[in-house]
């Protein structure tokens, strides 16, 4: 274990990350959605925006939590994570998402717990995808400012 402790991101930095996180996920997995699921738009938008606020508030909790415990076990900030490590991060993301959101597609579709889960699993394979590539490029974009 490191003795160094590495800075997390800010309050204001997070806010933004969390935000930009959501609406570049409903501008992109919105359209294959309503394609893929038959739900038509206005409620696939409000399920989705839905489910982004849950995602939001856990995205701010887990990505906290995940990079204090990185921190804390490397000695390493989250925008010097290893790409093995940011795939575990994005599905374990995902994973959480997914037990908090799959009775909420199930109430707002009324689709049965087979149909609403293979329907939650597609989004979440998106949002894996997405969290990895916008993670990596919101690292490189706005990296963790560092102690002089």
């Amino acid at each position: 274990m490191s003795s160094h402790v590495p800075k997390l991101r800010t309050p204001l930095d997070r806010l933004r990350q969390v935000l930009m996180f959501e609406v570049g996920g409903l501008l992109l997995i919105t359209p294959p959605f309503v394609w893929l699921s038959g739900v038509p738009l206005l409620d696939s938008l409000g399920l989705l925006a839905v489910i982004a606020l849950i995602a939001a508030v856990w995205n701010a909790l887990y990505n906290t939590a995940f990079d204090w415990v990185e921190g804390r076990l490397t000695g390493r900030t989250a925008d010097r994570r290893p790409a093995p490590l940011r795939v575990a991060h994005a599905a374990g993301f995902e994973g959480g998402l997914l037990l908090v959101s799959l009775p909420v597609v199930m109430a707002w579709t009324g689709m049965g717990w087979l149909q609403a889960l293979l329907a939650d699993v597609g989004l979440a394979a998106a949002y894996v995808a997405y969290a990895y590539v916008f993670n990596l490029g919101y690292d490189r974009v706005f990296p963790i400012a560092q102690n002089a």
